[in-house]
C-alpha cells in the first residue's frame, strides 16, 4: 500500500476496499477520513508533505477513523458522534456543519451535509477543482444502508439536495469503489433508492459481518438493507 498522486496537491491511500484522502494547501494539509486498518496515518501523510496535517471525518463507520486516535482534534459533523463514541480524553472536537468552509490556505472545501448512510455524512466540495470527497453515500459499489441509524428518505433527500451542486462538480471521489465516478451517478442513485424504498426490485441475500443483509442492485451500485 502506498499514496497515489490524483494531482499536484491530492492524493489517496488505498488500503483495499477503503481509502482516504489528503489534501494539501499553502498553510494547512488534511486528511479525509483516516482509514481502517492502518493506525498511522499521520505518520503517512509526512511521506508526502511537512504541513500541519488536520483530520476531518466524513462520517464514523469504523473503516473510517482507524488512525484517529493519532490526532488531538477532529473536525467531524456532531449529528456524527453518536457514532463515533466517547474521544480519546485529550481529543478536540471541532463541529463542521452544513455550509462551513475548511480553509487550509489556497484551498476552500466547503461542507455538504449529506445524512442517510449516517446521521452526520458530510462531504467536502473543493470548489476550484470541482472535486466533491462523498465519503460513502456517493460511489458504484455496496452502499450499507443495514445497521441502527440508516435512513433511505433522508439519504434520498439528501442526493436531491445535492443536485444544485451539479454545475461545480466535476469529479466525485468516495472512499469505496471506482475513482472518481461522474455526477451523473446521483441522479440514478436517487432513482433506484426510490426504487427500493417502495419495494420493487427483488432483493438477493448476502452475509455481511455475520449478518443475513438484502442486496438490491439498481445497476450503478448496491444498496445493502436490513
Amino acid at each position: 500500500m502506498e499514496w497515489k498522486k490524483i494531482d499536484d496537491s491530492t492524493y489517496q491511500y488505498d488500503e483495499g476496499g477503503v481509502r482516504f484522502f489528503l489534501l494539501l494547501g499553502t498553510e494547512q494539509a488534511l486528511l479525509i477520513d483516516s482509514g481502517m486498518e492502518v493506525h498511522n496515518a499521520r505518520e503517512l501523510a509526512g511521506e508526502i508533505t511537512e504541513l500541519p496535517v488536520r483530520l476531518f471525518n466524513t462520517h464514523a463507520d469504523m473503516d473510517h477513523i482507524g488512525s484517529n486516535d493519532e490526532f488531538d482534534e477532529v473536525l467531524i459533523n456532531p449529528a456524527e458522534l453518536v457514532n463515533y463514541g466517547k474521544p480519546h480524553p485529550s481529543q478536540k472536537i471541532i463541529p463542521i456543519y452544513d455550509g462551513d468552509v475548511i480553509d487550509i490556505g489556497g484551498r476552500k472545501l466547503l461542507a455538504i451535509a449529506l445524512p442517510g448512510h449516517t446521521p452526520g455524512s458530510t462531504a467536502l466540495l473543493d470548489e476550484n477543482s470541482g472535486m466533491l470527497f462523498s465519503g460513502d453515500p456517493i460511489q458504484d459499489g455496496g452502499i450499507f444502508m443495514f445497521g441502527p441509524m440508516r435512513d433511505m428518505s433522508a439519504y434520498i433527500h439528501s442526493l436531491k439536495r445535492l443536485e444544485k451542486y451539479k454545475g461545480k462538480i466535476k469529479g466525485i471521489y468516495a472512499n469505496h469503489g471506482t475513482l472518481p465516478v461522474d455526477f451523473s451517478i446521483v441522479e440514478k442513485l436517487i432513482e433506484g433508492a426510490k426504487k427500493v424504498e417502495k419495494g420493487e426490485l427483488i432483493p438477493t441475500e448476502r452475509d455481511m459481518f455475520g449478518q443475513t443483509v438484502k442486496a438490491y442492485d439498481v445497476g450503478v451500485a448496491t444498496f445493502l438493507c436490513e
